[in-house]
């Protein structure tokens, strides 16, 4: 019985391990750049803005382009810094829902709805997330990444496929 238990042991390390080097380690998005000053570029079908809230709502085919990062959805609010020392325009996050995709070189995700706060390097997206890193991907409910850290959680029934890597 104990023999059997090591043999399960081993297999679901050697599965794991396997996993991680198929996968290559990496946190989703970890090329981000976070909290530093970028020009972000915003094309959409319509525009509403709210002075009272510190906020704009694009809607309608919404394409938004930082550095490497693309992120598109039918709606994204934009919310932008208050307070003592925030620059003029300054985004603190942008809250995206309906058709989220967020692309950066070879990776993507897709959601439901996600929140990328800007200055703390926290990207949270939630409902059917599907994250694709080349041939490998992975599922759940919940993603979040914490770019600063380099760490990621999926969260609620994990689903995966991975691309093993041969032995010859």
């Amino acid at each position: 019985m104990r023999l059997k238990l090591f043999a399960l042991a081993a297999l679901v390390f050697s599965v794991f391990s396997n996993f991680a080097a198929a996968q290559g380690a990496q946190v989703p998005f970890a090329g981000l750049s976070k909290g530093e000053a970028q020009t972000v570029e915003v094309a959409a079908d319509g525009l509403e803005i709210d002075q009272a809230t510190n906020s704009a709502v694009f809607s309608g085919n919404v394409v938004i382009g930082i550095g490497d990062l693309r992120l598109a959805a039918d709606r994204v609010e934009v919310v932008y810094a208050t307070g003592d020392g925030a620059a003029i325009g300054a985004i603190r996050a942008l809250r995206a829902s309906g058709n989220v995709v967020f692309t950066s070189g070879g990776e993507a995700a897709e959601s439901d709805a996600a929140t990328y706060e800007i200055e703390t390097g926290n990207v949270l997206m939630e409902g059917n997330v599907i994250l694709t890193q080349g041939p490998n991907a992975l599922s759940g409910e919940r993603l979040r990444i914490d770019l600063n850290a380099g760490t990621a959680v999926m969260e609620g029934r994990v689903q995966t496929i991975f691309q093993t890597t041969g032995s010859e």
